[in-house]
């Protein structure tokens, strides 16, 4: 008898297969990211709450899936090692949804001021970080080619492993970038009230955690395919 479930149906297949779908989730909600700081810079607050909107609904719709795959994960000896990987693996796409629902809640309750200089390289470090997010993003893609190979040292698992180095050097990148955005904001810091630099310097590293829960899933697949 077929399941009635189309999550049980997908990991009847699979324990790999829900994974991409539910990143391609999380993504739609990193991808409203670049238009919430956008209607930050601009003042528009109209925009900013709906930005904020479209993130907090793709975020409850990624828990969602994560539940449901939690819920069928196949318990059989066979996955019994796999399973925690799949599990951390799933944890790490998740909290980039989450972090991105920080940042929106942030900004949207708290009326943060724009410091003179500070847009471009604000924007700079967010689309990198999303980019970040994307290379994430499609390197999880992958997945589905791995799993059609007899073993994954194959062409594709190369390819995997050249994206892997790649996400690595864009999340360092970050680091960078987000070092030196919290000097030009520290640098300003007395004409700003203290809660303000607090807050501000808690959204610079929200947004560098976007890139850093990408890398982590990136060294979360690396652990899969070294198994």
């Amino acid at each position: 008898m077929l399941p009635s479930n189309p999550m049980a149906a997908l990991f009847g297949k699979s324990p790999f297969k829900p994974l991409p779908q539910h990143m391609r989730i999380v993504m739609e909600c990193v991808e409203e990211v670049l238009p919430l700081f956008q209607a930050l810079i601009d003042d528009d607050q109209e925009q900013l709450e709906e930005r904020k909107n479209h993130i907090f609904v793709k975020e409850r719709e990624a828990d969602t899936i994560r539940n449901e795959i939690c819920e069928h994960l196949p318990r059989s000896t066979r996955l019994a090692m796999g399973r925690q990987d799949l599990l951390k693996l799933l944890s790490a796409q998740d909290a980039i949804a989450n972090t991105a629902q920080d940042i929106a809640g942030l900004l949207v309750e708290r009326r943060m001021e724009m410091l003179p200089g500070m847009a471009e390289p604000l924007m700079r470090l967010v689309a990198r970080c999303i980019d970040t997010c994307r290379q994430a993003h499609a390197i999880i893609e992958k997945l589905d080619e791995l799993l059609h190979e007899t073993t994954f040292r194959s062409r594709e698992a190369s390819q995997v492993d050249e994206m892997l180095v790649e996400l690595r050097n864009m999340e360092s990148d970050t680091d960078l970038m987000g070092m030196a955005l919290a000097r030009a904001l520290f640098a300003e810091e007395d004409r700003l009230k203290p809660v303000s630099v607090i807050f501000w310097y808690q959204l610079i590293q929200w947004v560098g955690n976007l890139a850093d829960y990408a890398e982590k899933v990136g060294d979360r697949l690396r652990l899969l395919i070294s198994r």
